[in-house]
C-alpha cells in the first residue's frame, strides 16, 4: 500500500492475474469489501480508479517470491486472505511495539502521495497513479509539484534501497 498507493480494498482483492511481472505493473480493476460476513467484489471506487500501477523492482521481486510460497494458488485466487480489521489490528500492535504514533491503514496511501510529492512528481502524474478522479483531490495532499509513473517506480526503488543500507 505504501509503495504503490493502493486502497485497502484494491490490495485485498488482488489475484495473480492482476500482476504483470514482465512489465512490473499491478492492474487495478476491482475492489474488495466484507459486508455482512460475505466477500463482495465491486468495481473500484471511481472509473479513474481502474488503472495500471507501476511497481518498483524490489516490490516486484518480493511479490514473485511471496506468490511462489503460496500453495496451489490459481490465477483468480485472492493473494491476501486478510481483512481490513486484521490490518487495523496489526497496525495498532506494531506501532505500539515500536513506540510510534498509530496511523490509519488508509494513511499509508497518503504517505505514498507525500513521498511522491517530495520527489517532485506532478499532481497529474500522482493523481493518475493512485486513481484520483480529479486533480483537485490530489491537490488536497499538497500543491507545488513539477513528471511520470515509470520514473516513480524507479525512485521508489532507490528510496527502498537507501532504507536498507541505513
Amino acid at each position: 500500500m505504501y509503495w504503490c498507493g493502493l486502497r485497502v480494498g484494491e490490495l485485498l482483492v488482488l489475484t495473480p492475474q492482476d500482476i504483470d511481472f514482465d512489465n512490473k505493473v499491478i492492474r487495478i480493476t476491482k475492489s474488495y469489501q466484507r459486508l455482512e460476513g460475505k466477500d463482495v467484489i465491486t468495481d473500484p471506487k471511481t472509473p479513474k480508479s481502474k488503472r495500471n500501477v507501476s511497481m518498483p523492482d524490489f516490490l516486484c521481486e518480493e511479490l514473485k517470491e511471496y506468490l511462489g510460497r503460496l500453495y496451489e494458488l490459481l490465477p483468480t485466487d485472492r493473494i491476501f486472505h486478510l481483512t481490513k480489521s486484521f490490518l487495523h489490528h496489526e497496525m495498532t500492535r506494531e506501532t505500539q511495539k515500536v513506540g510510534v504514533k498509530r496511523i490509519r491503514i488508509h494513511d499509508l496511501r497518503h504517505s505514498h502521495v507525500s513521498l511522491l510529492i517530495s520527489m517532485g512528481f506532478s499532481e497529474v502524474s500522482i493523481g493518475n497513479s493512485i486513481g484520483h478522479e480529479s486533480v483537485d483531490i490530489t491537490y488536497r495532499y499538497a500543491y507545488m509539484f513539477p513528471t511520470e509513473q515509470t520514473q516513480m517506480a524507479k525512485l521508489l526503488n532507490e528510496e527502498f534501497k537507501e532504507g536498507i543500507e541505513e
